[in-house]
C-alpha cells in the first residue's frame, strides 16, 4: 500500500545564476544569444523545490546528462 506522500509532486528547479538586462535587449534576442550570468563555472547552484530554496549543489556532467550533486541543505530541511 502506497502512502499519501508517494503521490505528492514537487517541482525541482536549479538556479545557475542571475542577470538583469534591459527589456529592449531581451526582445532583440534570438537563437544563439548568450546571457551572461552573475556566477562562475565552479560556483554552487541553488536547488529550488516549488520555488523555495532547499539545497546548494554542484553541477555534474555524465556523458550527455547533466545533474546536481547536493552538498548542503538550506533552512529547515536539514
Amino acid at each position: 500500500m502506497a502512502s499519501n506522500i508517494d503521490t505528492v509532486k514537487v517541482e525541482i528547479a536549479v538556479v545557475l545564476g542571475r542577470s538583469v538586462i534591459p527589456m529592449h535587449q531581451l526582445l532583440r534576442m534570438g537563437r544563439g544569444a548568450v546571457i551572461e550570468l552573475d556566477s562562475r563555472q565552479d560556483d554552487p547552484v541553488t536547488v529550488l523545490a516549488n520555488d523555495k530554496p532547499v539545497a546548494r549543489g554542484e553541477i555534474q556532467i555524465h556523458g550527455d546528462k547533466i545533474g546536481v550533486s547536493i552538498v548542503d541543505l538550506i533552512g529547515n530541511y536539514e
